[in-house]
């Protein structure tokens, strides 16, 4: 029998609104603690979670065998034994290598002059030794060569310890910085890092800077934001010149420049908060180069200012805006500026010679795909590195020779066990939408799969924050795919895949349109004769766990199950809540229902939690970890407790929390395929395939 949590109501009260809350118990009033220290946590919540996880695994039991047959299909599209292509630094090439058996990666470089001659400078599977939860968040390598710095996670919940290493000796240092987020950058003279620290709220606040052998107690703080709602960010110049402090929510930005010649010389304010107004910066020779969304450039533009004097009196426009194509992101080298841009739903590299403005584009021809641009540690070159792939395509990384428009194959991702891009086709169609909005969708299927009526879908959605869900390479796929699924990604609004417009309209007031895009989605796969209601497996995580929450309680004879993998589901109450993590800096994406009734009766209206109802439900898999700082472990708890009491049918309803891990899940590369296996066997049991 499942676990019944007991009730016990607790009341908000809020704009003259009553709510009552059950389950509101399951938070551990001392859960900042158990971030820390996940053993301290409530014994009679923990026996909860863990009865929860036990009827899990006794209800998951009959598909062991799938489970096992899944992640090694999973493990055998991964080369075991891989590196990345090294990055080259002066008289080093840094990289990062998997070996065989081995759970996390290996940090090495070599001699440029003599490729033979290479270390491992940070072993990943030796660092975890025995620890349940291990991951390297960063691993950064002086500008002399000697000292690296590595920051740790050993708990799951994001809160690291930076460590360093002498390279030349191999010794680590005693030098421990506790209580970090994990961005960092080396000052030019070597024993010099700034790095950022988390406040009791984990919330990134505080710029140190420290010295190698120095007490990090007498750390100074280089900069501290007042505002509750930025988060502090840092790194460092292309060129090498400045150290860049960015604070920041999900609406607003502000530069800070530090002079990494000089420790000594305080931040310098690059131009001054402005509600709305985002920017970033790059730096080249007397001037730097900003990506911004100011004076009304919703899509972005580039503007330059003076170093002596970068405020927003003195930008000056070098890309001009244009409505219809986003510039996500800029690289700067001594005589190129690389921009990645967004037209047609669709990314595109274009190279502009800075010296007379002469632009080109790097051009591609399957029908969807994805590109990354790679942040070396050279300034001074031609060469572009990019990442390139697509739904059916494994990545391929190349050098671009921006100068002669050559580009050189590096590495493509081998798939081990097999794979053919000839096996599969990969569909771009659009969704009408509830206001005619067309709504992107990428479909990809077996070529010998003749998709109809009974064919199961797995639809994924996220739509937030701007992030554009990737039409990228993804081997997990390809065990649902080649037994006969449909894997779907619904483009929806909350994203930026048709521009900033459709991340504004998929946020705030207009938050409800992301769920509907998904239903309109779903609808427009069934008119089309691909699949049918109850044939659909909807998934999603952290956001897109939200997404799984409200389309469930909106349309759940849609969905043959449901998928939702750390769901934020219980949004009002946590944006009420200014002590967790992301509370005030995320009200610029959800709005803030403390102090505006319109932002609390719109997120009251959708927040899955506060919206389950009597009514049949689809069988349901939600993930949770217990130190996650993100999405609290008690939301997806507090959501499946509350469906289990008032759920009218008998489908399955599983919660399983991972008890020694946070927002991401297992961190050894392994460990985590265990996870899919589970979900996709999950899938697969719910639209009676689990035999096949």
């Amino acid at each position: 029998m499942p676990p019944k949590a007991p009730t016990r109501i607790t009341r908000f009260v809020r704009h003259g609104h009553t709510r009552e809350d059950p389950y509101a118990w399951l938070k551990d009033p001392d859960w900042q603690q158990v971030m820390r220290r996940p053993e301290i946590l409530n014994p009679e919540i923990r026996s909860y979670l863990e009865a929860e996880n036990a009827y899990t695994d006794a209800t998951l039991a009959p598909l062991a065998a799938l489970r096992n047959i899944l992640f090694e299909e999973l493990k055998g599209r991964i080369e075991e034994e891989d590196e990345t292509v090294p990055a080259p630094d002066g008289e080093w090439a840094y990289f990062r290598r998997f070996v065989a058996g081995g759970q996390h990666p290996h940090f090495c470089r070599r001699r440029t002059a003599r490729p033979t001659a290479e270390e491992v400078i940070l072993d990943g599977d030796t660092e975890a030794s025995d620890d349940a939860f291990f991951r390297i968040r960063q691993c950064r390598h002086g500008p002399d060569h000697r000292f690296l710095a590595y920051a740790v996670d050993r708990r799951g919940s994001e809160r690291h310890v930076i460590q360093f290493r002498d390279l030349d000796s191999g010794a680590t240092l005693d030098d421990r910085l506790d209580d970090a987020h994990g961005d960092m950058a080396w000052a030019n003279d070597g024993p010099t890092l700034y790095y950022t620290v988390l406040d009791e709220n984990h919330r990134p606040a505080r710029i140190r800077r420290h010295r190698l052998g120095d007490d990090p107690a007498s750390d100074a703080v280089v900069y501290e934001e007042p505002d509750a709602s930025f988060y502090l960010s840092l790194e460092k110049t292309a060129s090498g010149r400045f150290i860049i402090i960015t604070g920041n929510d999900h609406a607003t930005s502000e530069v800070r420049v530090l002079d990494a010649d000089d420790a000594t010389q305080p931040p310098r304010l690059m131009a001054a908060r402005d509600d709305g107004v985002k920017y970033s910066i790059a730096h080249h020779e007397d001037r730097f180069l900003i990506l911004t969304n100011a004076d009304g450039a919703e899509d972005f533009k580039i503007v330059e200012a003076p170093v002596t004097t970068p405020g927003r009196d003195d930008w000056r426009d070098l890309v001009a805006h244009r409505g219809d194509i986003l510039i996500r992101r800029i690289l700067v080298f001594r005589q190129y500026l690389v921009r990645l841009e967004r037209a047609d739903g669709l990314p595109r590299i274009v190279v502009r010679h800075i010296a007379d403005g002469a632009e080109h584009d790097i051009t591609f021809e399957e029908e969807a795909f994805e590109l990354g641009l790679v942040s070396g540690f050279e300034f001074d070159t031609p060469k572009l590195r990019f990442t390139y792939s697509s739904p059916t395509t494994p990545e391929r990384v190349f050098d671009y020779d921006m100068a002669r428009r050559t580009r050189e194959l590096l590495k493509e991702q081998q798939i081990p066990s097999g794979h053919d891009p000839k096996d599969y086709t990969v569909r771009r169609l659009f969704a009408a939408g509830h206001e005619g909005e067309p709504i992107p969708v990428t479909l990809v299927q077996r070529r010998d799969h003749a998709a109809g009526p009974s064919s199961p879908v797995l639809l994924y959605g996220y739509g937030a924050y701007g992030f554009s869900t990737p039409a990228g390479f993804a081997a997990n796929r390809f065990s649902l795919i080649d037994r006969g699924f449909t894997y779907a990604i619904a483009h929806v609004r909350g994203g930026t895949e048709m521009g900033y417009r459709w991340y504004r309209t998929g946020k705030l007031m207009d938050k409800p349109n992301t769920f509907r895009d998904f239903i309109s989605v779903a609808e427009h796969l069934i008119d089309q004769g691909l699949t049918s209601a109850g044939a659909i497996v909807a998934h999603g995580g952290s956001a897109g766990g939200l997404l799984m929450g409200a389309v469930a309680n909106m349309r759940p004879e849609l969905f043959g199950a449901v998928i939702a993998e750390v769901p934020f589901v219980d949004v009002l109450t946590t944006m009420s809540d200014t002590s967790l993590p992301l509370t005030p800096p995320e009200w610029t994406e959800w709005g803030n229902p403390i102090e505006d009734e319109e932002a609390y009766r719109t997120i009251l209206s959708y927040s899955p939690y506060d919206n389950v109802v009597r009514q049949a439900y689809p069988p349901i898999l939600a993930v949770a970890g217990l130190t996650d700082p993100r999405v609290t472990y008690w939301e997806p708890a507090k959501w499946v407790a509350k469906l289990r009491a008032l759920k009218t049918d008998d489908h399955t309803l599983l919660l399983k929390t991972h008890m020694k891990a946070g927002h991401a899940g297992a961190a050894g590369r392994f460990d985590k395929l265990n996870e899919v296996a589970l979900a996709q066997a999950f899938a697969l049991m719910a639209m009676g395939r689990a035999e096949r």
